[in-house]
């Protein structure tokens, strides 16, 4: 089950694709939408992603941090970023394996992955919007930016 709206969120420090530590909590102050998704390189997930790169100053504009988190070793989330031009911070929740997705109640423990679960916390550390989909279903960009300019009005 995934953490609730109203409820703060669950704090974490990963490494990013350069090896570099990221806390939740160091981000208080700013809104910060969590996107959880299964693989780099696969399909889905590459146009997700892109599609986030693409409109990244739309976030900016809102005041917004934007953090991928999945399963993969960091590594592999360096050359994915490298490859499609990723310039936001992909955290990897390799080990112990899908801990943070697990705490979020978005891991898939048969198939070692994070779910396509996305968290909008807000300055205070509180969950205000999330969406689930299902591992074949893409979310939509217009429903990120409606709740981070509703939670922003």
């Amino acid at each position: 089950m995934t953490i609730e709206i109203g409820t703060t969120a669950p704090d974490f420090t990963l490494k990013n694709q350069h090896g570099e530590e990221v806390s939740l909590s160091a981000l208080r102050g700013k809104k910060t939408l969590l996107v959880f998704y299964p693989f780099a390189f696969s399909g889905i997930c590459s146009g997700e992603l892109c599609e986030l790169r693409d409109n990244l100053a739309a976030f900016n504009e809102l005041d917004a941090d934007v953090l991928a988190i999945s399963c993969d070793p960091m590594f592999a989330l360096r050359a994915f970023s490298e490859k499609d031009g990723l310039t936001f911070s992909l955290l990897s929740d390799f080990w112990p394996h899908g801990a943070v997705a697990t705490s979020y109640g978005v891991f898939d423990a048969d198939r070692g992955c994070a779910l396509r679960g996305s968290f909008l916390v807000d300055e205070e550390g509180v969950v205000r919007w999330k969406i689930e989909n299902g591992l074949p279903d893409a979310r939509d960009l217009a429903g990120y930016l409606g709740a981070l300019q509703e939670i922003s009005a």
